[in-house]
């Protein structure tokens, strides 16, 4: 029996998350209203910082399941993660164990937090990897593009691997759309169709995102 993420540790995740997000830096989001209230979502996150999960986290108007990778569960930190409800996934290969909890949050009408572009870039949504379109095929829950603006801006002084405290950071939240194409088919080929689906709309949704937000 695979173990579901605890829904209420994601809850205290979220809780710590408002605390730290909005007194370190200062937030700016745009179109939470647009995330279904409920029901399973999966969110699609640009990462071009480290900080980009944790402000997600923080400013989401639901609690969220993260996967993350197994490299950051070390020690204390991965204890705490796991205890926040957060999912532990190998990048590097199939791993079922992830793949059967992160279904589950979904199946139980959860928040599914997922970086599509796999590792830490441009944040531009360029190349995605197939496994946004498989948890959205697979759980028919819809799509909810999140871009994260601002966390790249320049270095902080005090630490420079963070942005510079009380700085602005812009989450933008987009239209929930549905990734596959209403046959419920979960070839490879209906798959690669869903990942272009899902990649227009991400761009389209980044690009949207910088314009209000002037950056």
């Amino acid at each position: 029996m695979t173990e579901i993420p605890s829904a209420w540790g994601a809850e205290v995740g979220r809780r710590i998350g408002v605390g730290l997000m909005y007194g370190l830096w200062k937030p700016r989001v745009l179109g939470s209203w647009r995330v279904p209230a409920t029901g399973p979502v999966i969110y699609a996150v640009n990462h071009a910082h480290n900080i980009d999960g944790p402000m997600v986290m923080g400013v989401a108007p639901r609690p969220t399941h993260f996967l993350i990778k197994k490299e950051a569960f070390v020690g204390p930190l991965g204890r705490f993660l796991t205890g926040i409800g957060q999912l532990k996934v190998d990048r590097h290969s199939t791993d079922r164990t992830a793949i059967a909890r992160a279904l589950g949050v979904l199946e139980n009408g959860g928040v599914l937090g997922i970086f599509p572009e796999g590792t830490r870039g441009e944040g531009d949504f360029a190349s995605l990897r197939a496994g946004l379109a498989y948890f959205a095929v697979r759980s028919g829950a819809p799509i909810v593009p999140v871009a994260v603006l601002g966390s790249t801006d320049r270095p902080g002084r005090l630490i420079k691997a963070l942005p510079p405290l009380r700085s602005r950071v812009d989450v933008v939240f987009g239209d929930p759309f549905d990734a596959g194409d209403g046959s419920g088919r979960r070839t490879r080929k209906a798959l690669d169709e869903a990942t272009e689906r899902i990649q227009k709309q991400l761009t389209a949704h980044l690009e949207n995102a910088r314009r209000l937000t002037g950056r």
